[in-house]
């Protein structure tokens, strides 16, 4: 389907940002797109559908009933659309998408979609920073739903604070940039190491580090939505793995780099967010070490890991792609620059860590290290880094 063809479906929820949503449209329009619209009823309390139907020029959706031609309407929609947008967004029915829940037309199409989705949340900044809606977000971030986060501001309510729907032309922009790239690693094949390591020290102590391994999940969840066949080699971590992604669950470096390998053989990139331990106890005790009483918790003696990122870009064929990471505290470009060339990648993301910033958080701020040159990056969503990561892998696979 050539972009001129594709359609974009908008789902249009009740808020009073609803008007925000011909503005959408009209983007949509202008860059050659097909737009259709389905309305919630409350939403038209505040548009009417003659305005989208003047707009789009198609039947406005509204009622599960309404076209007697398709019978099962909210099927035929979601078989339409190759994108499915829902802007605004309002905190109910983002719940509602985030549990299943079908009640309406809007939500039952949403439901009955397979094309990407993606949401553009608008609401009072109570509601968008309470646990449950925050927690919903994070649901649907999992299942790799797309985010257009709302923007800091004066709130029609008369609040002031995060809530406002995004501007029309952010969200433009990010539909034609998920419309222009979802299928450019169709048929490839992605290896991703996430989550940290662990390192017996005896039956209950281990060697580890703070990885929550968000990074790396991110990086598979967009991988498997832009068409990739995805190997995720991760560490212990409390994430539920993407859908469609072949998993390996490793514990120690040492099974990490054999998984890693493995992996890696058949792929066309690898792209190791993981953090792997230095080194590793040279003995794992068999019994639970005891302060006094001749255990020696204070001289523990270390050998070294392997180096799984050098090891395999050491290994690679010709044409393999090769991602690494480098969490600084300091001196974050020279110490990336200096692994970049150490290690034979052909990008090093690099991030300042420590005082609470990237370990566990759903935000990071990067720098992309190549040989020739750093392309800074804004403090972003960890699903929109990996966008970034991952457009660089295409253009170096060509």
């Amino acid at each position: 389907m050539t972009q001129q063809t594709q359609t974009v479906l908008i789902g249009v929820t009740g808020c009073i940002a609803a008007y925000k949503s011909c503005e959408i449209v009209r983007g949509l329009q202008k860059a050659g797109l097909r737009v259709k619209v389905v309305m919630t009823p409350h939403a038209t309390e505040f548009v009417g559908p003659t305005t989208f139907r003047g707009l789009t020029r198609e039947p406005v959706a509204v009622d599960l009933f309404d076209n007697p031609s398709a019978p099962i309407h909210h099927v035929s929609l979601a078989q339409e659309a190759d994108l499915f947008l829902i802007a605004p967004c309002t905190a109910n029915v983002l719940a509602k998408v985030a549990h299943g829940l079908a009640d309406d037309l809007l939500t039952t199409t949403a439901l009955a979609c397979t094309a990407p989705l993606m949401i553009a949340p608008a609401m009072n900044v109570n509601m968008y920073e309470a646990p449950a809606t925050q927690q919903n977000m994070r649901i649907l971030r999992e299942r790799g739903v797309r985010f257009v986060d709302a923007e800091a501001g004066y709130l029609a309510c008369g609040d002031v604070g995060k809530g406002r729907l995004a501007d029309p032309e952010v969200i433009v922009a990010a539909v034609l940039k998920e419309l222009g790239r979802a299928r450019d690693l169709e048929g490839r094949r992605i290896m991703v190491t996430a989550g940290p390591t662990q390192e017996p020290l005896d039956p209950v102590r281990y060697l580890s580090n703070c990885s929550s391994g968000k990074m790396g999940y991110a990086v598979a969840e967009r991988a498997l939505a832009r068409g990739a066949k995805v190997s995720l080699v991760t560490g212990p971590v409390a994430l539920e793995p993407p859908a469609g992604a072949d998993v390996v669950r490793v514990q120690t470096a040492c099974q990490m780099l054999d998984a890693a390998r493995a992996a890696f053989a058949d792929a066309d990139a690898g792209v190791f967010t993981a953090a792997v331990a230095d080194m590793r106890p040279a003995a794992v005790a068999e019994r639970k070490l005891k302060k006094g009483g001749g255990d020696v918790l204070d001289r523990i003696e270390l050998v070294e890991n392997p180096d799984v990122l050098a090891t395999l870009a050491s290994e690679r064929k010709p044409g393999q792609v090769v991602v690494g990471f480098a969490a600084e505290t300091d001196d974050v470009i020279a110490n990336a620059q200096a692994k970049l060339a150490r290690k034979g990648a052909d990008l090093i993301v690099a991030n300042r860590v420590g005082d609470g910033l990237v370990f566990g958080q759903d935000q990071n701020q990067a720098h992309l290290v190549f040989a020739d040159h750093v392309e800074d990056l804004p403090l972003q969503s960890k699903a929109d880094l990996a966008d970034a990561i991952l457009d660089q892998v295409s253009a170096l696979l060509g």
